[in-house]
Protein backbone atom coordinates (compact mmCIF):
# COMPACT_ATOMS: atom_id res chain seq x y z
CA UNK A 1 0.00 0.00 0.00
CA UNK A 2 1.28 3.57 -0.91
CA UNK A 3 2.70 5.52 2.09
CA UNK A 4 -0.05 8.38 3.34
CA UNK A 5 0.98 11.53 2.09
CA UNK A 6 1.31 14.61 5.12
CA UNK A 7 1.30 17.87 4.09
CA UNK A 8 2.22 21.36 6.28
CA UNK A 9 -0.38 23.36 6.88
CA UNK A 10 0.89 26.21 3.86
CA UNK A 11 1.11 22.88 1.64
CA UNK A 12 -2.82 22.29 3.14
CA UNK A 13 -3.55 26.22 2.72
CA UNK A 14 -2.08 26.25 -1.07
CA UNK A 15 -4.15 23.01 -1.50
CA UNK A 16 -7.72 24.38 -0.52
CA UNK A 17 -7.40 27.59 -2.13
CA UNK A 18 -6.17 26.35 -5.68
CA UNK A 19 -6.88 22.70 -6.19
CA UNK A 20 -10.53 22.98 -4.13
CA UNK A 21 -8.90 20.31 -1.52
CA UNK A 22 -11.61 19.01 0.65
CA UNK A 23 -10.33 19.46 4.67
CA UNK A 24 -12.04 17.47 7.13
CA UNK A 25 -11.87 17.69 10.63
CA UNK A 26 -11.87 14.07 12.53
CA UNK A 27 -11.95 14.89 15.72
CA UNK A 28 -14.70 14.72 18.31
CA UNK A 29 -18.00 16.82 18.91
CA UNK A 30 -16.48 18.71 22.18
CA UNK A 31 -12.90 19.73 20.09
CA UNK A 32 -14.62 20.67 16.94
CA UNK A 33 -17.17 23.11 19.10
CA UNK A 34 -14.09 25.11 20.63
CA UNK A 35 -11.86 25.33 17.43
CA UNK A 36 -11.91 24.07 13.51
CA UNK A 37 -10.08 25.44 10.25
CA UNK A 38 -12.84 27.21 8.44
CA UNK A 39 -14.49 25.55 5.31
CA UNK A 40 -14.08 22.38 7.15
CA UNK A 41 -16.15 19.59 6.95
CA UNK A 42 -16.66 17.21 10.72
CA UNK A 43 -16.44 14.02 10.73
CA UNK A 44 -15.43 12.40 13.73
CA UNK A 45 -12.89 9.63 13.56
CA UNK A 46 -15.18 7.29 15.74
CA UNK A 47 -17.92 7.63 13.39
CA UNK A 48 -15.26 6.56 10.47
CA UNK A 49 -17.13 3.48 9.73
CA UNK A 50 -20.60 5.45 8.83
CA UNK A 51 -18.71 8.07 6.70
CA UNK A 52 -15.80 6.90 4.63
CA UNK A 53 -17.42 5.99 1.97
CA UNK A 54 -19.47 8.91 1.32
CA UNK A 55 -16.19 11.26 0.06
CA UNK A 56 -15.67 12.45 -3.25
CA UNK A 57 -13.28 11.23 -5.39
CA UNK A 58 -13.14 13.93 -7.36
CA UNK A 59 -10.42 16.06 -5.10
CA UNK A 60 -7.84 15.63 -2.88
CA UNK A 61 -8.94 15.03 0.66
CA UNK A 62 -6.76 16.70 3.74
CA UNK A 63 -7.45 15.44 7.11
CA UNK A 64 -6.75 16.99 10.46
CA UNK A 65 -6.73 16.23 14.05
CA UNK A 66 -5.52 18.32 17.06
CA UNK A 67 -2.14 17.11 16.28
CA UNK A 68 -2.22 15.07 13.50
CA UNK A 69 -1.56 11.41 15.29
CA UNK A 70 -5.22 10.70 15.05
CA UNK A 71 -5.76 12.03 11.34
CA UNK A 72 -2.65 10.36 9.96
CA UNK A 73 -4.46 6.71 11.41
CA UNK A 74 -7.89 8.20 9.77
CA UNK A 75 -5.72 8.69 6.73
CA UNK A 76 -4.12 5.18 6.38
CA UNK A 77 -7.89 3.91 7.02
CA UNK A 78 -8.67 5.61 4.50
CA UNK A 79 -6.36 4.52 1.57
CA UNK A 80 -6.74 1.44 2.64
CA UNK A 81 -10.76 1.34 2.75
CA UNK A 82 -11.81 3.49 -0.16
CA UNK A 83 -10.64 4.00 -3.81
CA UNK A 84 -9.40 7.42 -3.14
CA UNK A 85 -7.03 8.15 -5.13
CA UNK A 86 -5.43 11.72 -3.14
CA UNK A 87 -5.45 11.44 0.49
CA UNK A 88 -3.63 13.68 2.86
CA UNK A 89 -2.63 14.32 6.41
CA UNK A 90 -2.27 17.83 8.25
CA UNK A 91 1.67 17.25 10.17
CA UNK A 92 0.98 18.86 13.02
CA UNK A 93 -2.73 19.86 13.08
CA UNK A 94 -4.97 22.12 14.20
CA UNK A 95 -2.25 22.90 16.88
CA UNK A 96 0.41 24.12 13.72
CA UNK A 97 -1.96 25.33 11.58
CA UNK A 98 -3.24 28.18 14.24
CA UNK A 99 0.75 28.41 15.12
CA UNK A 100 0.96 28.98 11.68
CA UNK A 101 -1.26 31.71 11.52
CA UNK A 102 -3.64 30.77 9.20
CA UNK A 103 -7.30 31.29 9.99
CA UNK A 104 -9.54 29.25 12.30
CA UNK A 105 -12.63 29.43 13.91
CA UNK A 106 -13.43 29.50 17.82
CA UNK A 107 -16.61 28.99 19.64
CA UNK A 108 -19.59 27.02 18.72
CA UNK A 109 -20.08 26.00 15.18
CA UNK A 110 -22.94 28.11 14.00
Amino acid sequence: MKKTKNVTPAEANILIADSGALLIDVREQDEWDKVRIPGALHKPMSGFAQWHQDLPTDRMVVVYCQSGTRSAKVAKALRKHTNHPNIANLSGGIIDWAQGSFPIDAGPAR
